[in-house]
């Protein structure tokens, strides 16, 4: 074989080995990041993460916590969560739990008594909490608060409320908040709904919505308002 045949050969055979190495490093780092994420490695922040589908309750002021420690039921206690999120524990001092789901929770309480109680068994119960309600304003025979308890609709919700005044118009503003700092502003039209029109519309409302019936002269709203600064009146009427 000549000298070019036998360089040709080699240069094959660096490739080969090459390419060997490399599919041998692609494969054990797929296997490094299964196996992080099998251990509950965090993941990577610039992929979006998925939304639970059956999300638990979150822990939230004024709710009533019942937790009972079957080993020492000298700790026994019923707390009510303050409105800074905190609740005060009887030989563990206070405790932030706004937020918390009741297996958080748990855990938390088990770390705060790890000093007092070995091993401790503890029983959180959630005796009483903030219900689904939503929010009628404006131009209605009997504005305020309300409790969902069933799937309920815009047209029944205003119904509920008294029905609109004379005042009122038949325009509807749905407010839903998308986040901290925001609300969602849909306008309904309620005549068209009881004619039998636009059924479509008539929404279900969901948990913290609020329902307002301007008078007659207010024409618009902008789509999205800031949720801290309340409602605006745009004379101009534009978007």
């Amino acid at each position: 074989m000549s000298w070019t045949g036998s360089k040709v050969l080699l240069s094959l055979f660096v490739a080969a080995i090459a390419c060997t190495c490399n599919a041998q490093q692609n494969v054990a780092t797929a296997d490094s990041h299964t196996s992080a994420q099998e251990q509950g490695a965090p993941a990577d922040p610039d992929r979006p993460a998925l939304h639970q589908r059956h999300p638990r309750y979150q822990i939230q002021p004024q709710d009533t916590l019942l937790l009972a420690f079957p080993l020492s039921p000298e700790f026994n206690q019923t707390l009510t969560v303050q409105p800074d999120g905190y609740i005060t524990l009887l030989s563990a001092g206070e405790l932030y739990v706004q937020g918390m789901n009741i297996p958080e929770l748990t855990t938390a309480l088990k770390k705060a008594y790890a000093k007092t109680l070995r091993d401790p068994i503890i029983n959180v119960d959630l005796k009483d909490f903030q219900k689904p309600y939503f929010m009628v304003s404006g131009q209605v025979a009997k504005p305020g608060q309300f409790e969902l308890r069933y799937n309920m609709t815009v047209s029944e919700a205003i119904a509920l409320a008294g029905g609109q005044t004379q005042s009122g118009t038949s325009q509807v503003f749905l407010f839903h908040r998308i986040n901290s700092g925001w609300m969602q502003v849909k306008k309904l039209d309620m005549k068209d709904m009881q004619k039998g029109k636009l059924l479509k519309e008539d929404v279900q409302l969901q948990p913290g919505d609020m329902l307002y019936v301007p008078e007659k002269f207010i024409a618009k709203f902008k789509q999205y308002v800031p949720y801290s600064f309340g409602l605006y009146y745009n004379p101009a009427g534009a978007l």
